[in-house]
């Protein structure tokens, strides 16, 4: 592919879950394990929504090997800041069991002010996403990318999906993350834009009447952002593992140099109704890799893990000529032979029958390859 070598750089941001050892709960200690973690990872580890989560972010990377580097050392980081202070750290969509009426708003004016706004929706915001920033600097071209993508969106989704508790109920979704953040009212897959300039002028009506306070609360699943010169995709849940990271961030940035290329060379795409594009999301929050996906292409349902081939075969010249093919195949394999973590979390509580268990599972699997710190006593004397 002939594309501009200063292009294409990958960012991830990942959410966890701060966790009670003593009874698996969330636990809003936040306020006290920033600053230990901060003290080796600077701003690369911030506050979010609830004082329950923890989130991190990536400095930008050239390549998956940067990625897994950058995850790794993060992961550790934070999990050994929450063991200080006598927590754990777990990477899920949402919780098993916990209550978000247990949790606490963070006391930050963003956090606030979405509380003020949104009410309700925000103090059930206990879910926990992995966002990946692909770097392009041309904006008209990242228009154009973002209206090719957004029909791949839900196999993303379906390999990623980590959320299918919650309250303690099974829901039936692979990914109820997805079904708690589709009540806001600019989330989920985004319409076709004709240009940049249709972009803006949807996102500043959006501003202007009130919709949104500015631009960096539209939360569609793929969106420009507003911060950095880059594509953000938003879909996917956190993943347990950094296999699973490693996993979506290349899988979207192959999707983004591909839909860049066929976007030069104007080639045609899926323009499906924004219908039946809810309908694919739906889809695939519910079902995950278990069931009949939508092809948005033939607009007919196809066995999942067909699907997920079918982005693979779509994405291929654009891994191979960045020598990933083999890396990012052999891992979606692994996820379609393993199950995503939907289906490994319903298979430790099978087992078990006990959600602590799930707990401790996720915990397990969120720092796998990085040695496990003992528990400091900070959390006992609070």
């Amino acid at each position: 592919m002939s594309l501009p070598e200063e292009s294409f750089t990958i960012g991830v941001e990942e959410e966890y879950q701060i966790i009670d050892p003593a009874n698996r709960e969330l636990c809003s200690r936040v306020q006290q394990i920033l600053p230990l973690a901060r003290q080796i990872l600077g701003e690369a580890v911030q506050p979010e929504a609830q004082r329950s989560q923890i989130e991190i972010a990536t400095p930008i990377c050239q390549s998956l090997s940067d990625v897994r580097t950058a995850l790794t050392e993060l992961r550790r980081e934070v999990i050994l800041a929450a063991a200080k202070d006598g927590n754990r750290i777990a990477a899920a969509g949402t919780h098993p069991f916990s209550h978000w009426q247990r949790q606490q708003i963070t006391p930050k004016k963003r956090y606030q002010d979405l509380l003020q706004d949104y009410q309700q929706l925000t103090r059930e915001l206990v879910i926990f996403g992995c966002h990946v920033h692909v770097g392009l600097r041309d904006r008209e071209a990242a228009i154009r990318v973002m209206n090719r993508a957004r029909v791949w969106l839900a196999p993303l989704l379906a390999l990623s999906a980590n959320s299918p508790f919650w309250l303690g109920d099974e829901t039936g979704y692979a990914s109820y993350r997805t079904e708690i953040w589709s009540r806001w009212p600019v989330a989920g897959p985004p319409t076709i834009f004709e240009s940049l300039a249709a972009y803006h002028a949807l996102v500043e009506s959006l501003v202007q009447t009130g919709s949104v306070e500015d631009a960096t609360k539209i939360y569609w699943d793929v969106r420009l952002s507003q911060r950095f010169e880059t594509i953000e995709f938003r879909v996917t849940d956190v993943c347990m593992t950094i296999d699973e990271a490693v996993m979506v961030a290349g899988l979207v940035r192959a999707l983004v140099r591909t839909c860049y290329e066929q976007a030069l060379q104007d080639i045609a795409f899926p323009t499906s109704r924004p219908e039946l594009l809810r309908a694919a999301h739906w889809r695939a929050a519910r079902y995950g890799l278990s069931a009949d996906l939508i092809d948005l292409e033939t607009e007919r349902a196809i066995p999942a893990p067909q699907l997920i081939e079918k982005l693979l075969d779509f994405v291929r010249p654009a891994l191979e000529s960045q020598g990933e093919w083999h890396e990012i195949s052999s891992l979606v394999a692994a996820t379609l032979q393993h199950g995503n973590g939907a289906t490994r979390q319903r298979q430790i509580y099978q087992q078990a029958g006990r959600f602590e268990e799930v707990v401790d599972f996720i915990i397990a699997e969120t720092a796998q390859g990085i040695e496990m710190p003992p528990l400091g006593l900070e959390q006992a004397q609070v």
